[in-house]
């Protein structure tokens, strides 16, 4: 409960989906200490309203056309340092929550709890702290000894998803063929996966490779 007289927490919302939106929307109508400042439905529409409103929160989904949410962090964060951003997204994979911890996030929240817990990440990163809630860090500790994938190595292993051969991959790429192999080789070993289709799935669930969106 907020002090009297006390500012409510400005929170703004980042989500292409509309019901997500209006789900959260109708949550903080009901707190006397947050206030829905704005909405956005792309990264590059969140970017514009962070500037102009300067929430004190952002609630920030991770896949979005135009400039996905991670992309979108990295822009605030460049010119404002001290923004306080929650990944919001349905993906849990490892790569994915990596990548917003290293764009600057503060903390992490899943859409299938967000009913339960979006108040309390709230107040959690307006106070000043850092939120992963106990399921993800699970997911990362489960992956942290693996190694990561190369630049190279991720675009070869979209390729394998999109169903290229390697001679047709060193093509696309500027390679030949045996490097690809060397490649595929290397994705294997590093993903524990058997084959290429293994490869590629094990891929999605961690958030390395994403299907693409509706």
């Amino acid at each position: 409960m907020m002090d009297a007289g006390a500012p409510a927490i400005r929170v703004l919302c980042v989500d292409d989906h509309p019901l997500i939106r209006k789900g959260i929307a109708s949550i903080l109508a009901n707190e006397r200490d947050m206030q829905l400042v704005g909405e956005a439905a792309t990264g590059s529409e969140a970017v514009r309203l962070y500037r102009s409103l300067r929430p004190d929160v952002t609630l920030m989904d991770l896949r979005m056309p135009e400039l996905d949410g991670i992309a979108a962090t990295q822009q605030i964060r460049r010119e404002f340092a001290d923004a306080r951003i929650i990944a919001l997204t349905s993906y849990d994979g490892d790569q994915d929550i990596y990548r917003a911890i290293d764009a600057g996030v503060r903390g992490y929240l899943l859409k299938e709890s967000v009913h339960a817990n979006v108040l309390h990440a709230i107040r959690t990163v307006q106070a000043g702290r850092r939120l992963m809630p106990s399921n993800v860090a699970e997911r990362l500790s489960e992956f942290f000894p693996k190694f990561a994938l190369t630049a190279r190595e991720t675009e070869v292993l979209a390729l394998v998803a999109d169903g290229l051969a390697n001679r047709e991959i060193a093509a696309r790429i500027g390679t030949a063929s045996g490097t690809v192999k060397i490649h595929v080789q290397n994705i294997l070993d590093k993903l524990g996966a058997s084959d290429r289709t293994q490869a590629v799935t094990i891929a999605i669930q961690r958030g390395i490779l994403h299907l693409p969106q509706r």
